[in-house]
């Protein structure tokens, strides 16, 4: 048995096969009575757990073409934003966005709408502009933009199949310096959040909720620019690199000071060459509409006292509305609501709840990537195509091959 990256899930299947092809991939799942794939194993919930085998795709991560002139390139699900980026980086073309950290494979983030940040960014998966996967039956399916079917596969949770390959939008390169301020008041996002979190192309804030203050607000701008202000919205400009941890070396993070680099070495926080952000962690995540967030903050803000002593910090951010069905963003921007737990899992489960309670009249969305209580009878309340998304998993999969608990629990 093997575990997630965190270490906090051991896996309950019966063996991990990587296939070095699309032929043994396909054969491997008709013969399986029960499959799931399995990336890079980020995920913190049981979402890629199986009683059945599980298919690593670390096998199937290479770019496979790059066409300059339509701006995408087609890569394997397996690949890492890393590597892909790196590619990228060299060929003078960029992605238009990077999670948090860039050991992710690109097939894992765009199934659970992993994101970064920014005002008018969408999540990873609005990158996507065709898909190619495996389904229960062993065919191999190939959806575009053109297709009705397309925005529900792409967040697929990892219920339609085993994801083959992927066409991504790219454009061209560019450059990004990134400045940390620290001590950003709580109260400067109450009257015009969308001004605060639009002050550069992305921006997160990381709040240890100890007080009523923003610990730390990360900008990365787009160009070289000029001079930093030494201050912004109250908060101070920091003469040195930190690390969203307090405890933590800032030699893990990209490089900040407002010194300018390329695209795929400052939009992600951690560095590929390192440990990604703590290693020892829990993670959950919720998202609520951009138009609540300084009420949804208030609301978690009265849980600081039971929130702090178990948490290592909050990430807040934003995410561009988009059409895929099972995207927190779907038809809607969004602003989403991090915390990065220590690894005490009774503390979370028992504390998870009162969270959601908090959130919940904001019509909050979990991250399927990571911890949530949620389940399907509140989900499809507010998920609007929850419906359409259930449909086309049983197309797919009528038989419930890729099922596992995780799925009964959002899809019911």
């Amino acid at each position: 048995m093997g575990t997630n990256w965190a270490g906090n899930l051991e896996y309950g299947s019966l063996g991990v096969l990587a296939p070095d092809s699309i032929d043994r991939l396909r054969d491997l799942i008709v013969k399986s009575e029960k499959v799931k794939a399995l990336g890079t194993r980020h995920s913190f919930n049981n979402g890629a757990d199986t009683g059945g085998v599980q298919i690593s795709t670390e096998r199937l991560n290479q770019v496979l073409h790059l066409d300059p002139e339509r701006h995408t390139v087609t890569v394997q699900g397996g690949i890492s934003y890393g590597k892909l980026s790196a590619y990228l980086a060299e060929h003078g073309l960029a992605l238009h966005n990077l999670a948090s950290l860039p050991h992710i494979s690109v097939a894992g983030a765009c199934a659970t709408a992993t994101h970064g940040s920014g005002v008018k960014n969408g999540n990873l998966a609005t990158a996507v502009r065709a898909i190619e996967f495996v389904n229960a039956h062993g065919d191999l399916v190939q959806l575009d933009e053109e297709d009705e079917d397309f925005h529900g596969a792409v967040v697929n949770l990892g219920a339609l199949g085993v994801v083959t390959s992927m066409v991504l939008r790219v454009q061209p390169t560019f450059e990004v310096r990134q400045l940390v301020y620290q001590n950003l008041p709580l109260s400067e996002l109450a009257s015009d959040f969308d001004a605060v979190a639009g002050s550069a192309y992305s921006v997160s804030f990381f709040t240890t909720w100890r007080s009523d203050t923003i610990d730390q607000v990360w900008q990365k701008h787009v160009g070289f620019g000029g001079v930093a202000p030494e201050t912004f919205h109250g908060a101070t400009l920091s003469p040195v690199k930190l690390h969203p941890l307090p405890d933590h070396s800032a030699e893990h993070c990209t490089e900040q000071l407002g010194i300018p680099g390329s695209w795929h070495e400052r939009l992600a926080h951690f560095r590929m060459d390192f440990t990604p952000s703590s290693g020892e962690e829990l993670q959950s995540e919720f998202m609520v509409p951009r138009q609540h967030t300084y009420h949804a903050l208030q609301e978690i803000n009265k849980l600081r006292d039971r929130i702090s002593p178990i948490l290592h910090v909050s990430e807040i951010r934003t995410a561009a509305s988009d059409r895929l069905w099972m995207s927190p963003a779907y038809a809607q921007d969004v602003t989403c609501i991090h915390f990065t737990w220590k690894k005490n899992w009774p503390a979370v489960q028992a504390l998870l709840p009162e969270i959601e309670a908090a959130l919940v009249p904001f019509r909050a969305i979990p991250h399927w990537g990571k911890l949530f209580p949620m389940r399907h009878d509140y989900l499809k309340t507010v998920v609007p195509k929850m419906g359409d998304f259930k449909a086309l998993v049983a197309k797919h999969d009528p038989n419930g091959k890729f099922r596992n608990p995780y799925l009964d629990q959002v899809l019911g």
